[in-house]
């Protein structure tokens, strides 16, 4: 175990593509792993704080078996108010957004594969959902409910099921020759008007010194596909 908890810590993720949402009454716990779940990171949302975004992530790195008794001591440090319950499984966060009461967390819980760049894989995003991060206690502080519901049905006109994309590694936002001339990653990437989220990540890219958590969607066009000769077969990609 103590080897294998050295190697986790050595294998810090350059990027999480999955993710499991669990909440208390105090507190929502997330976890991240990579693509094949051999590392995993833990965020936690203060559920009690309305004002601000109080966001504090785990320096810690751990292995599959600790994520799993990490669940379940959670599980039991909160037993007199309930416990913790798995909320859903998602894919990235959008951001978060807050009108006249709490804070909102907009999180990718569908994709799908619509193609690669240089084997880096390209994803539309296929279905949302935004978590309200009060809780019961600190939700009834709240007035003008009338009002926070109609810019919440204003934000859920917009359908970011359609024409959103975005990859884990590769920049989908800077064009093809500026990969290639000047690569960069991290914070650098979302500092660009093609970042549909900038904005929304902002708080939680602030907060942490980091993009870790978050994925930066762009809207626009992609389509892919093969073009085929003689001697071998060719991609091309176009997105805009």
């Amino acid at each position: 175990m103590a080897a294998a908890a050295a190697a986790a810590q050595e294998a810090e993720p350059a990027c999480l593509q999955s993710f499991e949402l669990y909440e208390s009454a105090s507190r929502f716990y997330i976890f991240g792993t990579n693509a094949d779940k051999t590392v995993w990171r833990l965020l936690k949302i203060d559920r009690s704080e309305t004002s601000e975004l109080d966001i504090d992530e785990c320096s810690t790195v751990y292995t599959q078996a600790e994520y799993l008794e990490l669940v379940s001591g959670l599980d039991e440090d909160h037993r007199s108010t309930g416990g913790v319950k798995f909320v859903t499984k998602f894919y990235g966060i959008i951001g978060f957004i807050k009108f006249l009461g709490p804070f909102y967390m907009l999180i990718i819980t569908e994709q799908r594969k619509i193609g690669e760049i240089f084997d880096h894989p390209v994803y539309q995003v296929t279905k949302t959902s935004m978590i309200e991060l009060a809780n019961s206690k600190s939700r009834s502080s709240f007035l003008n409910t009338r009002d926070e519901n109609r810019y919440k049905k204003i934000l859920n006109t917009l359908d970011l099921r359609k024409d959103f994309f975005f990859s884990y590694s590769y920049p989908i936002m800077r064009g093809l020759q500026r990969n290639l001339s000047d690569p960069q990653e991290g914070w650098s990437l979302y500092e660009s008007t093609f970042v549909w989220n900038e904005f929304l990540t902002r708080q939680i890219r602030n907060c942490l010194q980091s993009t870790l958590w978050t994925v930066a969607l762009v809207y626009g066009f992609f389509k892919q596909g093969q073009i085929c000769n003689i001697w071998e077969g060719h991609y091309v990609h176009t997105h805009c």
